[in-house]
């Protein structure tokens, strides 16, 4: 005589061990990407809004061997004043030139053509910083 064993419903004894812990991992990894998600959006909120002065140059020329023209478009609060930083560079990345430029003009929104002095003939010019006081 053999022993039949039976076959239990399925879910009708509650949940199996491995049920429990596949639920509990989903709920974990939920709770962890919410909290990662968040902390990527207070981050960029954060950066972005941060923020009273940014600047992009439109375009550059190289003038002579000692001197680079540098258009710039600065963006910033009406009131904020501030300091953009930018550099002319040699084909080999080696800088050339440096130069600080102020931004006090109660608008917002500033293009204006600078001019950096340079130690020799540059191929480029880039920003570097721009900061708020």
């Amino acid at each position: 005589m053999a022993a039949v064993r039976e076959q239990l419903p399925q879910g009708r004894y509650g949940r199996s061990a491995d049920q429990r812990a596949d639920r509990k991992l989903k709920i974990v990894g939920a709770a962890l990407a919410a909290v990662l998600i968040a902390v990527v959006a207070w981050i960029g909120f954060d950066y972005v809004g941060g923020q009273s002065l940014s600047a992009q140059v439109i375009k550059f020329k190289v003038v002579s061997d000692t001197s680079v023209e540098v258009h710039l478009e600065v963006v910033k609060d009406k009131n904020a004043k501030g300091t953009c930083t930018l550099r002319a560079q040699q084909t080999s990345g080696d800088d050339v030139g440096r130069a600080d430029f102020r931004f006090d003009e109660p608008v917002k929104q500033i293009d204006r053509v600078v001019t950096i002095t340079t130690t020799s003939r540059a191929t480029a010019a880039d920003l570097v910083s721009c900061q708020s006081d």
